[in-house]
């Protein structure tokens, strides 16, 4: 199993125990060394592990006192019907570029160093999910960055959508399956402006990498409405033709 899929699976193991309650919010998790144990992966995979549920708001990391299950931990699916992927996607424009911008000034060298981590994971990732997932966790990252929980919650929130909601998920599935390479250059622009602390730098970089996703969302619905245009004109061709041959 890759490293990616291994501190994936850990982070998803420790998260059901705390949604079972083994771990209930506010409560105290086993040090790393014994969920190494538990898990029987190495420390670095289970302090990745809880580095990505840090991210998420699952467990709050206390240097010299440890790591504690968030009081909140429920994480509720955001569903909103009629909600389109260019309706998401232009939210996530506004509301991102000024995150990664209010992150710029602030963003400490841990945090980087995550960062350039995650991007490694979008390059190298072995399937459309892994890269999406990672992907996700370097957004989430720089929202936790802001040190306002209030981004990093409404963040969260529209990756939910993005993950979760089935006619976007679609839509995104259909075209981030064939934009890996610019995913991870736009992202590493992305990087390049949060290590200038540039925060101004940063935000063009988010935008242009979301103005470039609608392009491709439209390009994608143009080309289906052609198929579904052409689909109807050939079974259109068949019926009147059918008795004049």
């Amino acid at each position: 199993m890759s490293d990616t899929r291994l501190y994936r699976a850990v982070a998803s193991g420790i998260g059901d125990l705390i949604q079972q309650g083994t771990y209930p919010p506010g409560s105290r998790l086993p040090s790393e060394r014994a969920l190494a144990d538990v898990f029987e992966v190495s420390r670095v995979t289970v302090r990745e592990a809880l580095v990505a549920l840090q991210t998420l708001g699952r467990v709050n990391i206390r240097t010299g006192s440890g790591i504690y299950v968030s009081d909140s931990t429920a994480t509720q699916s955001l569903q909103m019907p009629g909600a389109s992927a260019f309706e998401l996607t232009q939210a996530r424009l506004l509301f991102e570029s000024e995150a990664v911008a209010l992150a710029a000034p602030r963003i400490s060298d841990e945090a980087l160093e995550r960062l350039q981590s995650l991007l490694l994971h979008i390059q190298e990732s072995e399937s459309d999910e892994e890269a999406d997932l990672a992907d996700r966790d370097f957004h989430l990252a720089i929202a936790t960055a802001t040190e306002n929980g209030v981004v990093r919650r409404v963040v969260e929130s529209l990756w939910q959508m993005r993950l979760e909601q089935e006619g976007i998920k679609e839509v995104y599935r259909a075209v981030c399956s064939h934009d890996t390479a610019e995913r991870a250059s736009e992202h590493g622009e992305i990087l390049d402006a949060l290590r200038a602390r540039d925060a101004a730098a940063a935000r063009i970089a988010m935008r242009k990498h979301f103005r470039r996703l609608i392009e491709s969302m439209l390009e994608f619905s143009e080309e289906r409405v052609l198929e579904e245009v052409k689909k109807t004109v050939e079974e259109t061709r068949a019926r009147y033709l059918e008795g004049a041959t």
